[in-house]
């Protein structure tokens, strides 16, 4: 008997891994063209052009669209952003504070709104004059959506901005210290800007996130000049019968998060790389 090893049948020669990975790439590839195919041959796109993108209904959209509507939803989300930003600043050196009362009220706070759907604290707000007899919100429909924003999106600020206050070395704050800083000035000269500057990538999306929310003050009862993106869609949409205005609103959604989207993401990458 030899003992040269037997060589296998050429029909059962073992695939290497890149072989193997090879196929499995190529299956998933045809599989995705036939589901976009089959997906392509399903749509009525007449019906779908005259439902979702019908033009001379998109037109009647301008210029209000921009003059109006993305001019109110900047203005609901810049506020509200301001006002999350200061709070959750405020609220996080409460929840990292040595005193107890601070951070049990911080704790409740960012608990308690991050909890509650946002939807629910824009409809708290609009009772607020009957709990409040006499208070009006300052800023009138303006004010109470950025109110609405500003507090819900203070809750996540707060977390964000605590992951970035504990991210700065506590050396940092020593070396203050030892050239004769009080407590509270080396926090507000060393520390906190070195945190803002940690914190920036996800504070960007955080207004994304407080953009897309701001569709949420149509549940404000606004009207008129007040209306955003999300409430002027969808009054065009009831108006014609037809989706596009809620299209065209979505589209300008999209011509402002996705460039925001990619700056976060790209802030994310340097600050990765910087490390």
């Amino acid at each position: 008997m030899s003992d040269q090893p037997v060589a296998a049948a050429p029909g059962r020669a073992r695939l290497s891994p890149r072989k193997k990975q090879k196929i499995t790439r190529g299956t998933q590839y045809v599989v995705l063209g036939v589901v976009l195919g089959a997906l392509l041959l399903y749509v009525d796109w007449a019906s779908l052009s005259q439902n979702f993108a019908k033009g001379d209904v998109a037109e009647k959209a301008l210029p209000e669209l921009f003059t109006i509507a993305l001019r109110n939803t900047l203005i609901y989300t810049i506020g509200g952003f301001v006002l999350a930003f200061v709070l959750g600043l405020i609220f996080a050196l409460m929840r990292i504070s040595p005193v107890r009362p601070y951070r049990w009220i911080a704790t409740i706070y960012i608990e308690i709104f991050r909890g509650l759907p946002a939807l629910l604290i824009f409809l708290l707000i609009t009772f607020l004059p009957l709990a409040l007899p006499g208070f009006e919100v300052p800023g009138g429909t303006y004010g109470q959506g950025i109110l609405g924003l500003g507090l819900v999106g203070a809750a996540y600020q707060a977390e964000v901005f605590r992951a970035g206050l504990q991210a700065v070395p506590k050396g940092q704050t020593e070396a203050a210290r030892s050239l004769g800083m009080s407590a509270a000035r080396a926090q507000f000269t060393v520390v906190i800007p070195q945190a803002i500057r940690i914190v920036i990538p996800p504070t960007t999306n955080q207004f994304v996130s407080l953009l897309k929310d701001s569709s949420l003050v149509l549940f404000l009862g606004v009207s008129g000049q007040y209306v955003e993106l999300a409430k002027f869609g969808n009054d065009l949409a009831s108006q014609y019968a037809n989706a596009t205005p809620i299209m065209v609103a979505g589209l300008t959604y999209l011509i402002v998060t996705v460039p925001l989207g990619y700056l976060a993401t790209r802030l994310e990458k340097r600050k990765g790389s910087g490390r």
